[in-house]
């Protein structure tokens, strides 16, 4: 179905008709829409895309009413507050056009309008490039973003002093791809057409090995409310240093660099125990965060962390440590029964343990008790050893 059709004035009404109805019924949705249109290849549409609206509206806001999506455009967009930050350091580095390559539906060209960027939007695919036409324009940008149907390795970059890229990640059946070499554009590709200007940035997947990473490139990961979520490629003069870990929770955005190599100190468990945030993990910033922290590892090889006193920090999610003993299960579901907890959540690491499955064998038996924790099952100077703790509140 044509996205001309669905923005023309009968597909509008019909979106609207079929938006209320996917929000209150969707499993009769479809049937519902059929009395205000007897074409159903267009209700199919418009029932599809009120759908897409009503899932993006958890990511996009309000915006989604004006948006248009496919499912794996919908999928693979940038979430509005990293794609607005990755925006304003753009702009804050000195970026006024920029070239958006393999730009999908438009969010990230969206981010730089709004930052006051002027934006050269090109996808390789036609129906992609219509929609992120269609987007910009619905969102009043339309005069801030040109959108070219071209190839992101040979388009022209004239005028351009900043460039950024989203290279495909799946490959035709829809996997996931991890090696660098076989995103499409390539990532050598890309870096190598980026080099033409001052400030570059190329997304990645948070799984890229460092060995990938170009030699003076700044590698970062983001995590958005614990989750992982992306990593990107800074080149040129955008790279300001080595490795860098943002974390965004709750809308607001904290940032950890230096330069990955360092080990952190190594020492005895104390009454806190730290788990760091992933993107902390991937970027290798365990040390500098142990500066943070005045904290320890209790294994050279693992990566907890542990303090002698509560330290309030985005980067890590902190536990205090109510009692320390080797990782026996008999022994630890006793302690457990005599603590009265029935609400159990278990991690784990460098120990080859099943968390699900060791919850319900630390819990079977005997009934349980209300209380709550968490028990920690990890190394401590190669010794398997479990901690059971209590959450600390965040502030």
């Amino acid at each position: 179905m044509s996205l001309d059709v669905l923005r023309s004035p009968e597909g509008a009404a019909l979106l609207g008709v079929a938006a209320g109805l996917a929000a209150a019924d969707p499993s009769r949705a479809a049937v519902a829409l059929r009395a205000h249109t007897d074409d159903p290849a267009l209700a199919s549409a418009v029932l599809t895309q009120a759908t897409l609206r009503l899932a993006a509206a958890a990511k996009f806001g309000a915006d989604a009413e004006h948006m248009f999506f496919t499912r794996d455009g919908l999928e693979q967009a940038t979430r509005p507050p990293v794609a607005g930050r990755r925006a304003e350091r753009l702009r804050a580095a000195g970026a006024t056009r920029v070239a958006d390559l393999c730009c999908g539906i438009g969010t990230e060209a969206v981010a730089m309008a709004r930052a006051g960027l002027r934006v050269v939007a090109v996808d390789a695919d036609a129906e992609t490039a219509a929609l992120a036409a269609a987007n910009v324009e619905g969102l009043g940008l339309g005069g801030l973003v040109e959108v070219r149907h071209d190839d992101a390795l040979t388009t022209s970059l004239d005028g351009c002093d900043a460039v950024f890229a989203d290279p495909a990640r799946r490959d035709a059946r829809g996997r996931r791809v991890f090696d660098p070499a076989a995103y499409t554009p390539p990532l050598d590709a890309l870096v190598a057409r980026a080099s033409g200007v001052p400030l570059a940035a190329v997304k990645v997947g948070p799984g890229i090995p460092h060995a990938a990473i170009p030699a003076g490139a700044e590698a970062e990961w983001v995590s958005v409310d614990g989750d992982v979520v992306e990593a990107a490629l800074w080149l040129g003069e955008a790279a300001t240093v080595p490795r860098r870990a943002t974390v965004v929770r709750g809308g607001e955005v904290h940032e950890l660099t230096g330069d990955g190599e360092r080990p952190a100190p190594v020492g005895e468990p104390g009454r806190y125990l730290y788990e760091p945030d992933g993107a902390v993990l991937r970027t290798y910033l365990v040390s500098e965060l142990a500066d943070r922290l005045h904290a320890r590892l209790g294994d050279a090889t693992i990566g907890y962390l542990y303090t002698d006193a509560a330290v309030d920090t985005p980067f890590a999610r902190g536990f205090a440590v109510a009692e320390r003993m080797p990782f026996v299960v008999k022994r630890l579901r006793a302690a457990l029964r005599e603590r009265g907890v029935g609400r159990l959540t278990v991690k784990k690491r460098g120990v080859d343990v099943d968390p699900d499955a060791l919850r319900r064998e630390l819990l079977k038996g005997k009934a349980a008790g209300s209380a709550e924790a968490t028990v920690v099952v990890t190394r401590v100077e190669g010794q398997r050893t479990a901690f059971i703790c209590e959450e600390l509140p965040r502030a």
